[in-house]
């Protein structure tokens, strides 16, 4: 009888506790969305495609980019001013902010979930962050040359064992710090090639990729075999042709490799290079309608979908991976300027900038499943992220 009493006690208790707060609730169907103009973000689900909240205060969003905590619960926003924040997803607060930079355009966040690293353009250089209290623990300059000049770092991403791997757009080098001891990083330089403007690692974090703006082509570093150098990869795609004026840039992430090849957006053409993951080879391109801004792959490989520059950023179009063919041209809203997939790919979210929407379509059937009101649109970020290298 105790035991019974004890036991409706304790139940009793906790029914009331759960009475007092929100109601329970995972986090791996919940993400954000970037408002740019308004300096919010606005929590969302997947699973019932709806928003939750917004939250404000989170400084300039123009070029704002995010990563998540191991758990999903907090979301670490990246702004333009050089604001890092820390939000709570589940009471969409925020929890911590610092402005560490005077420009900066994303970050990453360590394999372990300890560290959270800021890349900057003002002042050049990394800077690594306590996960949970923000407290600034390595500032890694960017410094090049014999005149104390300080690049601006793109194509930050996570690797392995805490490391971080980044490209000096000024200096034309990719580095790889450690900073499995933060108080005492380690960084290696190795030469690449002209104005790198972004980078990916590929899923097993084996290949970093550098896309350049200043040649055709892009540079490859071997993390398993670092002692080789950088490599050139689709050297002289262009061929001598005359490039187009580039309005946007493209970007690498996204992960575009399915069945072995990777799909990458030329700069300055309408094609996305299609190359073999095993010989890094180019074996194909694919003519698409404007210049690619992302190319990013849906998580079962099957498909590709593209957006694009101005002023052809009102399209999105669908590649066959069997085929290697553009198979349908949606026009899904104005001046549509990020993508996200659902975890499994059954949907796929979609900014609309210039409506004030973000557009969610049917995968299978690409057809439009619903419409959410957001101010001004951009990145969309959501916490399956957290389980990815790279994101």
């Amino acid at each position: 009888m105790r035991r019974a009493g004890f036991a409706f006690a304790l139940a009793a208790g906790l029914a009331g506790c759960a009475q007092l707060d929100a109601p329970l609730r995972g986090t791996g169907d919940l993400g954000i969305v970037i408002e740019r103009a308004s300096g919010h973000v606005s929590v969302v689900e997947t699973s019932g495609r709806s928003a939750l909240a917004r939250v404000s205060g989170l400084g300039d969003l123009s070029h704002a980019s995010a990563v998540f905590s191991r758990d999903g619960r907090y979301a670490y926003v990246f702004g333009r001013d050089g604001g890092l924040t820390r939000v709570d997803l589940l009471r969409a607060t925020i929890v911590g902010r610092v402005l560490q930079a005077g420009n900066s355009i994303g970050g990453a966040i360590s394999q372990d979930g300890r560290i959270v690293v800021a890349q900057n353009y003002e002042p050049g250089g990394i800077k690594a962050f306590d996960a949970v209290t923000l407290e600034l623990l390595a500032d890694v300059p960017a410094d090049y040359g014999n005149e104390g000049k300080r690049s601006k770092v793109v194509g930050l991403v996570d690797l392995p064992g805490n490391r971080f791997a980044y490209a000096l757009f000024d200096a034309g080098e990719i580095r790889v710090t450690d900073l499995s001891d933060p108080k005492r990083p380690r960084t290696e330089r190795y030469p690449a090639g002209k104005q790198p403007y972004d980078g990916l690692v590929t899923p097993d974090g084996r290949y970093y990729i550098a896309g350049l703006f200043g040649e055709d082509g892009l540079s490859m570093l071997d993390l398993w075999r670092p002692e080789q150098g950088v490599r050139t990869i689709l050297g002289g795609y262009g061929r001598g042709k005359e490039p187009l004026p580039v309005y946007k840039m493209p970007h690498l992430r996204g992960w575009a490799i399915a069945g072995g090849r990777a799909y990458l957006p030329a700069i300055g053409r309408h094609e996305v290079l299609v190359v073999d993951t095993a010989s890094w080879q180019e074996v194909g391109r694919i003519p698409v309608r404007s210049q690619p801004v992302f190319v990013m792959a849906r998580p079962d490989g099957r498909e590709i979908w593209v957006n694009f520059a101005f002023p052809d950023n009102s399209w999105v179009q669908v590649i066959d991976t069997l085929d290697n063919r553009v198979v349908e041209t949606l026009q899904p809203g104005r001046a549509i300027l990020h993508m996200e997939f659902t975890p499994k790919g059954e949907a796929v979210w979609l900014s609309a900038r210039d409506d004030d929407k973000v557009v969610i379509y049917d995968t299978r059937s690409r057809r439009p499943l619903a419409t959410l009101p957001a101010h001004n649109p951009s990145g969309i970020f959501f916490t399956s992220r957290a389980a990815r290298t790279g994101f």
